[in-house]
C-alpha cells in the first residue's frame, strides 16, 4: 500500500496528513511554523514524525506534496516570494528532496486547497470545480479536469484580483475595483460598520458597536433589520457577480465557498444561486453551474497537498 503526506504551510504553523490509496486519513499532526531558512528542517522533521506516528518507512510514500503561501513556481518547487514566511527565490522543494529522499510537489496554499476540496470535499465528484475562499481576502483556485489549473509560471488563477467594477473601491493589490476590495470578510466588515452608523436605529447597534460589528452582522440581522438586509444583498449582488464572471470563463460544475463568510450556509448560498443563474450567459439549464459551502475547513489545504503527489 503506498502512502501520500500533505503539508500545509501557514503562517504560524506547519499541518501535515498522511493519506492510503483510499484516500483515508491515517495520521496527522503540526509544528510551529519556522520562517526563512528554518523552514525546510521544519517541514522534514514534521513529515519524519508523521511517519513514526503512522508506523511507516518514509521509502514506503509515493512522495510529499506541499502547500505554500506566497507565489510558488509549482513547475520548479521554488517560492518566488513569500513575505509571511521570509522567504525569496527559496529552492524548498529541491532542499526537502535531498533531507527526506522523496519526490516533492509544491503549489499555491489555495490552490492545493481547491485541490483538496476537489477530491475530498465538496467538489468530489466533479471534474471541473472553483473554490472561493471568502476570508481577510479573497483567494481560491480551479480544478479543470481533475486537475489544478495555474496559468503561467504558476501566476495565475488570482480570483480575487479581477475588477468588478471599472474604478471603484481601492484593493489592497493597489487597482480599483477588485473581487476582493467588495467581497473578503474585511469588506462586508466595513460595508457594515457604514451601514449602521448611517442608521442609528438599526437593529444591528442593539448588540453591536463600530467596533465589535463584523462579517456575521449584517447576516445575523437581515430577516427583522432592513439595514442588515441591504448590506447582506450588497454583498451578495457582487460576489454573484465575481462568481458570474468565473462562471462564464470556466463553465465548472460548481463554485464551492469557503472561509468565514461561508459559515453563513443557506444565508449566502441560497440567494446567491438564484442571482447566478440569471447571470450566466446562456441560462442555467443546458450547462448549470450549483454553488455550494465548501466541507473540508481548514484542513483543505493539507488534502489537497496529499492530492498533489496522489495524481502523479
Amino acid at each position: 500500500m503506498e502512502l501520500y503526506l500533505g503539508i500545509d504551510v501557514g503562517g504560524t504553523t506547519v499541518k501535515g496528513l498522511i493519506l492510503d490509496d483510499s484516500g483515508n486519513a491515517l495520521c496527522s499532526g503540526s509544528s510551529p511554523t519556522m520562517c526563512g531558512c528554518g523552514l525546510a528542517d521544519c517541514i522534514a522533521e514534521l513529515a519524519r514524525r508523521l511517519a513514526l506516528n503512522a508506523g511507516a518507512e518514509l521509502s514506503s510514500f509515493r512522495g510529499i506534496g506541499v502547500g505554500c503561501p506566497g507565489i510558488i513556481d509549482s513547475e520548479n518547487g521554488v517560492v518566488v516570494y513569500s513575505a509571511n514566511l521570509e522567504l525569496k527565490n527559496e529552492p524548498l522543494a529541491k532542499k526537502l528532496e535531498e533531507k527526506l529522499g522523496l519526490k516533492i510537489k509544491l503549489c499555491n496554499d489555495a490552490n492545493a486547497a481547491a485541490l483538496g476540496e476537489a477530491k475530498f470535499g465538496a467538489g468530489k465528484g466533479y471534474k471541473d470545480s472553483v473554490l472561493i475562499t471568502l476570508g481577510t481576502g479573497v483567494g481560491g483556485g480551479i480544478v479543470i479536469d481533475g486537475k489544478l489549473f495555474e496559468g503561467y509560471k504558476s501566476a495565475g488563477a488570482e480570483i480575487g484580483h479581477m475588477v468588478i467594477e471599472r474604478d471603484g473601491n481601492r484593493c489592497t493589490c493597489g487597482r480599483r475595483g477588485c473581487f476582493e476590495a467588495y467581497c473578503s470578510a474585511r469588506a462586508l466588515t466595513e460595508r457594515t460598520r457604514w451601514a449602521m452608523e448611517e442608521d442609528t436605529s438599526s437593529e444591528m447597534w442593539k448588540t453591536y458597536t463600530h467596533d465589535t460589528a463584523d462579517g456575521r452582522t449584517a447576516f445575523e440581522y437581515m430577516a427583522t433589520d432592513r439595514t442588515a438586509k441591504q448590506v447582506a444583498d450588497w454583498y451578495i449582488k457582487h460576489l454573484a457577480c465575481g462568481a458570474a464572471n468565473i462562471a462564464n470563463i470556466f463553465r465548472p460544475q460548481v463554485i464551492m465557498f469557503g472561509g468565514g463568510v461561508a459559515a453563513q450556509g443557506k444565508k449566502l448560498t441560497e440567494p446567491l444561486q438564484k442571482l447566478l443563474n440569471k447571470e450566466l450567459f446562456g441560462g442555467s439549464e443546458y450547462a448549470p453551474v450549483k454553488v455550494e459551502c465548501a466541507t473540508l475547513g481548514n484542513k483543505a489545504g493539507v488534502y489537497g497537498a496529499a492530492a498533489l503527489v496522489m495524481n502523479k
